[in-house]
């Protein structure tokens, strides 16, 4: 019997509930993919938080990044997404990973970093090009501050540049992407698995 996973995912879009989102859409649509892998999860959509600007786990007055750091501390999986607006990333999506750069100064009880063990896939939707470079740098970000990276761990649609179909428009989802979001899926439970059967050591 496979060893059960968690996984939670942040939609990084910046359209507030109860708008319907691509990113939502995306980051659904990888946790449905996971589950069938035995990964249970739920989603997050960060622009409806009170998340503070900062790099603490905490900011303080109404700060609501802690109730989401928790999530992400309690779950084996990260599932990260992101439009793409102007070529990059969302600004929600820039505050959630600013805010992940607390976990650089924070360890478990054997001294390691938080995020050592947890594995980070991500979506990227949007009707224009910047898919690639959006998650070099989300995973740039990812990895730095301790998540592990899957082979074929990013997902992304880019529609027509001009054009105004968003993913959410589609009457289905393409072949290409739903080939991804399965990969992506697949591999991140492995390695999930491997890393919770044999964890990373303490740093010397």
């Amino acid at each position: 019997m496979k060893t059960p996973l968690t996984a939670v995912a942040v939609s990084c879009t910046l359209k507030p509930s109860p708008a319907s989102s691509s990113s939502d859409l995306l980051a659904t649509q990888l946790l449905d993919a996971l589950a069938g892998h035995g990964v249970t999860g739920d989603l997050v959509r960060a622009v409806d938080l009170s998340i503070s600007p900062g790099v603490q786990k905490d900011m303080g007055d109404g700060d609501e990044w802690p109730s989401v750091r928790r999530r992400i501390l309690d779950a084996d999986i990260l599932v990260f997404v992101t439009p793409t607006w102007l070529g990059q990333h969302s600004s929600v999506a820039q505050r959630v990973l600013e805010r992940l750069d607390a976990e650089l100064s924070e360890t478990d009880a054997r001294g390691r970093p938080t995020l050592f063990d947890k594995v980070a896939i991500s979506g990227v939707v949007g009707n224009e090009d910047g898919a690639h470079h959006i998650a070099a740098i989300v995973f740039q970000a990812l990895g730095d501050v301790g998540f592990t990276i899957p082979a074929q761990g990013s997902v992304y649609w880019n529609g027509e540049a001009m054009h105004t179909t968003d993913y959410k428009d589609l009457e289905e989802t393409p072949e290409k992407v739903a080939s991804s979001i399965g990969t992506a899926a697949s591999n991140a439970a492995h390695l999930a698995r491997l890393l919770k059967a044999q964890e990373y050591p303490t740093p010397r």
